[in-house]
């Protein structure tokens, strides 16, 4: 493991999602210190949708769900993360959050960001009761089920986490948290 930055970082997750991909990566890019952190499903939605995960941002280092014990989360034990984000935010990771469950990368840092008192933001897709949302090839229409946004909601419960509906909303969440952290 490299040694820990000289001032943390953001870490941000991607989950398998292609709702709001191409706005959480428009914002990657924009970012400085920010590391990205890949599920299994994250890593092959962004290659279905034409990206190579090692090009979304130049300078950030790249973290995949290759190892059952998900050995980044260290990163978050030596204090190498200011804030998590995880955007966007699938269903399924969000049932795991809700639930406690730690069995992906991106699961495994949220629960270890929380136990390490480091403020996450997500960007849940499934907010609205129904939504239009890019496929690959073309635009789906999807009406989340009531167990999906009841997880949201229950989400939005927890400490330290700020759960948004828009890319919008995501970027005033990390303006605001960076701002906290830059007083």
């Amino acid at each position: 493991m490299q040694s820990a930055p000289e001032k943390p970082r953001l870490a941000w997750a991607v989950t398998g999602s292609g709702h709001y991909l191409e706005e959480c990566l428009d914002i990657i890019r924009d970012l400085d210190d920010v590391d990205l952190f890949y599920s299994r499903a994250g890593e092959e939605v962004l290659r279905m949708y034409g990206h190579d995960p090692k090009a979304i941002n130049n300078n950030s280092r790249v973290y995949r769900d290759r190892a059952a014990s998900s050995p980044p989360v260290g990163l978050f034990y030596r204090g190498d993360y200011h804030t998590l984000v995880v955007a966007p935010a699938t269903s399924n990771t969000v049932a795991k959050m809700v639930l406690g469950l730690s069995d992906t990368l991106v699961t495994n840092v949220y629960a270890q960001a929380g136990k390490c008192r480091i403020p996450s933001i997500v960007l849940a897709c499934d907010t609205e009761e129904e939504v239009d949302t890019p496929a690959p090839d073309r635009t789906v229409r999807l009406w989340p089920r009531d167990v999906d946004l009841a997880h949201t909601q229950k989400l939005r419960t927890f400490e330290a986490t700020t759960v948004v509906e828009n890319p919008e909303r995501l970027m005033l969440a990390i303006k605001q948290r960076l701002a906290e952290i830059n007083r």
